[in-house]
């Protein structure tokens, strides 16, 4: 399973509905446009030390998926796709939707605009 920021945000805070689908997975991979969102966050955060700290005790139980030559191929596909339907979605969760389809993976999130690209199975928390 993919997370999105939000997934992963809400994994550091502890929300409640986030452990289920996280105990679940057979894989957690984070996206290191996720991680991108997720550090400029903390470097804002009044509360850097803590979400630092957070991330250096849990970041090792996932995986992290870099974008590739062939990652591009697809972003540039679901990109073109969004745009013919008029309904385009912010950038990063195009990254992130490639993502999930070149590893076939879920995405986790709350952000229902990945729902608008074909073939993610997006699963809510």
């Amino acid at each position: 399973m993919i997370l999105d920021t939000n997934a992963l945000s809400a994994w550091a805070e502890g929300q409640e509905g986030i452990e289920a689908p996280l105990r679940a997975a057979e894989r957690l991979v984070v996206p290191s446009v996720v991680l991108g969102e997720y550090w400029f966050g903390i470097r804002q955060s009044q509360y850097r030390s803590r979400y630092e700290d957070w991330l250096a005790r849990h970041l090792p139980f996932a995986e992290i998926a870099a974008v590739s030559a062939a990652t591009a191929g697809i972003y540039a596909d679901i990109r073109l796709d969004l745009k013919r339907a008029g309904s385009p979605i912010p950038a990063n969760d195009v990254w992130i939707a490639a993502l999930a389809l070149q590893h076939t993976l879920a995405v986790l999130s709350n952000d229902r605009h990945f729902d608008r690209v074909g073939g993610v199975n997006r699963i809510a928390y």
